[in-house]
């Protein structure tokens, strides 16, 4: 694989219950791509993101991800996979019970991270890189759903991801809230970070382009 190609699908097909979502599936994304993974509910759109991180296996064809094949990946490699993806929720998933701090330092933690310096340290520098740097030691129900969103941001880009996933990361805000959102993770890709987003949102897909691919029909096809 080309180096900066992360993500290369030729063919694939993926199943849920043996049922066919997805046949014929061939795309690449490349370091720093943005890419909108739109069409309409059911459409295949989070299966698609899911089967990126393993959680929905591959039925056929090859599926690369950075080294890994994930038409043939080994139970034991997917948490190394998903360390080297960053998985934002719609429904944010944060733990309702602990602060911000106590949330990623959770993730840190679990994570292999042993020094409380360098925990602290990576904890600021992602919570002032989506602008929440005040709001380490408020609870989840203290916080908007747009600053509970930039957390979850915060969250995945904890061990440096070489991809994120967005899984219709606006679905739960109002539009100018999910705008910012959306501003955030086109900054993160233009560092260099791919980002995968799913939508049905086609207002902000005008408004902050990207590269158009559309679930429709069990395929997916660029739109130009």
């Amino acid at each position: 694989m080309q180096e900066d190609i992360l993500i290369k699908y030729d063919d694939v097909q993926i199943n849920r219950v043996e049922n066919i979502i997805l046949k014929n599936i061939s795309f690449e994304v490349k370091s720093g791509d943005f890419l909108y993974i739109i069409g309409r509910v059911g459409s295949g759109k989070s299966t698609l993101m899911k089967s990126l991180y393993a959680e929905v296996p591959i039925e056929s064809g090859e599926a690369r991800i950075f080294e890994y094949h994930l038409e043939s990946l080994k139970r034991k490699e997917i948490p190394y996979l998903r360390r080297k993806i960053g998985i934002v929720f719609q429904d944010f998933q944060l733990l309702t019970d602990r602060s911000v701090n106590k949330n990623l330092e959770f993730v840190l933690k679990a994570t292999g991270w042993k020094s409380k310096i360098a925990i602290k340290n990576r904890i600021e520098e992602v919570l002032t890189q989506v602008g929440m740097q005040n709001k380490t030691y408020k609870m989840p129900h203290e916080l908007s759903g747009g600053e509970q969103q930039r957390i979850v941001i915060a969250r995945a880009l904890l061990n440096s991801p070489s991809l994120i996933l967005a899984d219709e990361p606006t679905g739960n805000l109002d539009p100018e809230t999910g705008s910012h959102i959306v501003a955030l993770l086109q900054k993160i890709a233009e560092k260099g970070t791919a980002v995968i987003m799913s939508t049905h949102n086609y207002s902000i897909v005008q408004a902050f382009p990207g590269k158009i691919m559309k679930c429709e029909d069990m395929g997916l096809h660029e739109v130009v």
